[in-house]
């Protein structure tokens, strides 16, 4: 009875977690405004790859985990983590075609074959050399904790950039906003009943996407400085490219019509 009851709220939460990431949240809040940034301005600019190669692997690995021949009864983490692989995907795309530098871009390429070949690696290894799912579950959970708490991870080099920058430009709050009730609430999941290998990189999960929203709250108004000072020098520039083209004469700011 209390076994039914807690897998009866397991799936609920479960199937909640899928409803608030996708598509709304996930792909919307998370994904979307970045995609549109770098497509819009033609260029990756500054913005790291690094936390979308951790997440590729990331849901790669947590879609074998949740295979039925793997760890039986867990649909929910094979949908979440397949349509997160095919965000990443898309996110992964885009970098390539927008990354002006070649050294970069044959880098991540590099990267995101490895991983493929890691997760294709697993994959044989565990369906063909091990023969219990209570093996394969452990197998795969140690070795998706470790590749979890990286990606939850991987936005620290973005958090250096922070703090020596005072900027938030690079860090989108969608993302960091997104990690934090993607951790809570698979946290909350990893309990209903207890799954140590679920619950024990979102904990720390959540703990990061914490310390990232915090550090976006403290530099926040100095972005919106910087941002400022930077269009007012390019305007500052443009004026005077105007005035070399008029033969000195800088035309004057003016606020609105002259009535």
């Amino acid at each position: 009875m209390v076994s039914h009851l807690l897998n009866t709220i397991r799936n609920a939460v479960g199937i909640t977690v899928n409803v608030i990431q996708f598509p709304p949240l996930f792909e919307w809040c998370y994904c979307r405004p970045t995609f549109i940034r770098i497509w819009k301005k033609g260029s990756v600019e500054q913005f790291s790859p690094i936390p979308y190669l951790a997440t590729l692997i990331n849901c790669m690995l947590w879609v074998i985990y949740g295979l039925p021949m793997v760890h039986p009864n867990s649909t929910l983490v094979v949908t979440i983590n397949g349509a997160g692989t095919a965000i990443e995907v898309v996110f992964l795309t885009l970098f390539l075609v927008f990354c002006h530098d070649k050294k970069k871009r044959l880098v991540v390429l590099l990267i995101v074959i490895v991983e493929l070949v890691i997760a294709a690696a697993i994959a044989t290894v565990i369906l063909t050399q091990v023969y219990t799912t209570e093996r394969r579950s452990m197998i795969v959970g140690i070795i998706a904790i470790l590749f979890n708490i990286m990606m939850y991870a991987a936005p620290l080099s973005v958090m250096k950039l922070v703090i020596t920058t005072k900027s938030v430009e690079y860090m989108p709050f969608s993302l960091s906003l997104a990690s934090f009730l993607n951790g809570v609430a698979w946290t909350t999941y990893a309990f209903l009943p207890f799954d140590p290998f679920i619950a024990v990189p979102n904990g720390v999960g959540t703990m990061f996407s914490l310390a990232q929203l915090l550090l976006y709250g403290t530099y926040y108004k100095s972005t919106k400085r910087i941002i400022a000072a930077r269009k007012e020098s390019k305007m500052d520039l443009s004026l005077s490219e105007v005035a070399v083209a008029n033969g000195g004469v800088v035309p004057k700011k003016t606020a609105g019509a002259a009535p």
